[in-house]
């Protein structure tokens, strides 16, 4: 007995953790994952109230520079988005519902439109089934289909219940977003006192000041450019006699937060309704032709040229953020794609261990490469660098002696 114990125990020595780190870093992930899935009612109002805060950074800073307090900078922040938003709403209100007061007539004359096509495909349908019958032989005698009635609940009570839900959420989100615009500097100061170490200090620090620049600056810059997007898009739509043009060209706006699917979505919903609309085909052309040109003179052009290189991500990544998010959370979802994998780009670019995640996500190099280049951080005193020890000359002895 004695003798098995003192053979030698084979031993597998795991170097930094990494036999178990891969599949915590998959389990997380995906536990990630299933939390974003299941607790979605309570995320998507938290992540458009951080994203937000931090639209609205910028102008609670003008505000502060006007000698506004803080929390007065905060509250009239939200107070000026809210309006804005609901001067949209209630322009755009009458519009939708006369759309739906006519939505029969639109589809009757969506179908009379359509007819041709509509033939074309009978024709090759009765081909198809001609086909069939040869090669299967004559077909037995269906049965006449069980009738099944579905009753339908109507438009009212479907709105009841949505409604509450909707506005708790709208409300929680303007609330929290007001709570981080007022308390920031705060929050700033206790995440700088949570650091144990100068280094772990300097490099919170950096990390909140990177946020700010690249994810708040940002997402004002495009909400500059999109909103003159809108007015551009209704401007033209106006001139060409278009429907409700402010609706569909403050639709060709908030798209555009949504790449490579938002614009194309717009557009093709204005080539609807110019369908429904008009009779001709040069004016059914002219007016998604228009948005066409906007949006493409905006996203080659105009944003490029104005927007920093240093926010710019992988092409991949983007389309697959938004597409993950959307299916995830809905359109809220996709619109704050964007803004979080530039938050979550941001952060990696100043942790060693997530650089993996950083190469994935940026355009054409790394963002700290990028970040390497900037000045240092003017509320962190530097230490000072450490001196070469100067040879003991007959004047530096008299000056230490003196």
């Amino acid at each position: 007995m004695s003798e098995q114990s003192d053979l030698p125990v084979p031993t597998v020595h795991v170097r930094g953790g990494s036999a178990i780190r891969r599949p915590l870093i998959l389990l997380a992930v995906c536990a990630v994952g299933v939390v974003a899935w299941l607790a979605r009612d309570f995320l998507i109002p938290t992540a458009a109230a951080i994203v937000l805060a931090l639209i609205l950074t910028p102008v609670a800073n003008t505000f502060e520079r006007l000698r506004v307090p803080v929390m007065g900078a905060a509250a009239a922040s939200v107070s000026l988005l809210a309006i804005v938003t609901a001067g949209l709403l209630v322009v755009a209100a009458p519009a939708v519902t006369s759309w739906a007061e006519q939505a029969p007539f639109l589809a009757y004359n969506l179908e009379r439109k359509l007819e041709g096509l509509h033939r074309s495909l009978a024709i090759v349908k009765r081909v198809s089934e001609r086909v069939e019958q040869a090669t299967t032989g004559p077909a037995t005698t269906p049965q006449p289909p069980e009738k099944v009635v579905v009753r339908d609940q109507s438009l009212l009570s479907e709105l009841a219940k949505t409604t509450p839900a909707i506005l708790l959420q709208v409300g929680y989100a303007a609330v929290l977003a007001f709570m981080l615009l007022a308390h920031r500097n705060d929050h700033r100061r206790q995440i700088l006192r949570i650091a144990a170490t100068f280094s772990t200090r300097v490099r919170l620090a950096r990390i909140m000041r990177d946020i700010n620049e690249r994810v708040g600056h940002y997402l004002f810059a495009l909400v500059v450019i999109y909103s003159v997007v809108a007015a551009i898009s209704t401007a033209a739509l106006m001139l060409l006699g278009f429907p409700n043009a402010l609706l569909w060209g403050v639709l060709m706006g908030v798209a555009s937060f949504i790449p490579f699917i938002g614009p194309p979505v717009a557009i093709g919903i204005v080539a609807i309704v110019a369908l429904l609309t008009y009779e001709d085909w040069g004016s059914m052309v002219a007016a998604p032709l228009s948005l066409a040109v906007i949006h493409f003179i905006e996203s080659q052009l105009i944003t490029p040229a104005l927007v920093s290189r240093r926010c710019a991500l992988n092409a991949v990544a983007v389309f697959a953020g938004v597409a993950l998010l959307g299916w995830m959370w809905g359109a809220v979802g996709a619109i704050v794609a964007v803004p979080l994998l530039i938050l979550l780009s941001t952060i990696a670019a100043h942790l060693p261990s997530l650089r993996w995640l950083e190469v994935l996500l940026s355009d054409d190099r790394p963002v700290s490469e990028r970040l390497a280049v900037k000045p240092p951080l003017a509320s962190v005193p530097l230490r000072p660098s450490p001196r070469r020890p100067q040879r003991m000359t007959s004047r530096t002895m008299r000056r230490e002696t003196a």
